[in-house]
């Protein structure tokens, strides 16, 4: 393990036993408004070197067609030039974590993804980092709106600083340059909140422990209410479009992603985010005018405010 770290002896373990007891309660909750004969199955891994992590991969179920929650402890020394890519001050690490990504089989049913994760670095920093943002293949404005609004909640509970500052950095982050589009309607990324700069431990954790919270509740509301909505091809179709885009960000810019690949990481649980099915066809026609799709097209930009009614 890493030596002369400057969180306290007991911050560790406690985040590392909390977020790997959050994995397990997730997992179930979900397979509770899935309500299908599909479970999340475990696949325990150990990183050579140092830690190891438990992918817990749902597939085929009645309303998710792939699910993945991930829970990582590792530690080690990563490669100096990794550390210079992701900014680590010295390449002494330990990170621990729970990632999902959820793929409904409907394309009225969002995507989602969250994130939220504790490092210490070898020259004594610690920091914790996170996200959660919404990728709808149909925008429904008033679900949109409402998953600002609790997310605004939770970080007012903490900061009013918080959800102006998070929401405005998912922005900018969850964003494909190529494609000058955002990847859904945003939500809030915050990373490097550290230790002793931006609060302590125990307020930092309480904070990342809410969002972490709210993940589970909102998400099997949106389940319920939509999974039942009709489709035909031509949704298919446009779900295709849209996921071929979610796996473009995660392979190309998401920082996790590159992360646990320049450190050795596991490379199933790694790529685990990517859709079941998708496809990249060339040049597809722009969607009609006043259609669905390019009403949809229409809120994936920055600066939308969601709040701007309620």
């Amino acid at each position: 393990m890493l030596t002369s770290l400057s969180s306290s002896p007991t911050t560790r373990p406690e985040i590392q036993a909390w977020l790997a007891d959050f994995q397990l309660r997730l997992c179930q909750q979900l397979e509770t408004a899935d309500a299908g004969p599909a479970h999340f199955l475990t696949d325990a891994w150990q990183r050579e070197g140092g830690g190891g992590g438990r992918s817990k991969v749902l597939e085929h179920g009645r309303i998710l067609e792939k699910g993945g929650v991930g829970f990582s402890a590792v530690w080690g020394q990563m490669s100096e030039a990794a550390a210079r890519q992701l900014h680590m001050p010295d390449p002494a690490f330990y990170a621990t974590g729970v990632s999902v990504v959820l793929h409904p089989r409907s394309p009225r049913v969002p995507i989602i993804h969250m994130n939220v994760r504790y490092f210490e670095a070898g020259n004594g920093e610690a920091w914790f980092g996170g996200g959660i943002d919404l990728t709808p293949i149909y925008v429904d404005e008033a679900q949109a709106r409402r998953f600002h609004e609790r997310l605004r909640a939770v970080c007012d509970q903490h900061n009013p600083a918080y959800y102006p500052k998070f929401t405005h950095w998912a922005d900018d982050y969850f964003f494909l340059p190529h494609r000058q589009e955002t990847r859904g309607v945003g939500g809030i990324f915050f990373d490097r909140l550290t230790v002793g700069k931006d609060g302590s431990a125990q307020e930092l954790f309480r904070f990342v422990q809410d969002v972490a919270e709210l993940f589970g509740p909102f998400y099997t509301e949106l389940m319920a209410e939509n999974h039942a909505l009709p489709f035909a091809e031509r949704e298919e179709a446009w779900q295709s479009l849209r996921r071929a885009r979610y796996a473009e960000f995660n392979l190309a810019f998401d920082r996790g992603t590159r992360f646990g690949l320049e450190t050795g990481g596991r490379t199933e649980s790694i790529l685990m985010s990517l859709p079941p099915r998708t496809g990249w066809a060339y040049n597809p026609a722009a969607p009609a005018p006043g259609s669905p799709e390019a009403n949809t097209l229409a809120w994936l930009r920055k600066g939308v405010d969601w709040l701007a009614d309620a």
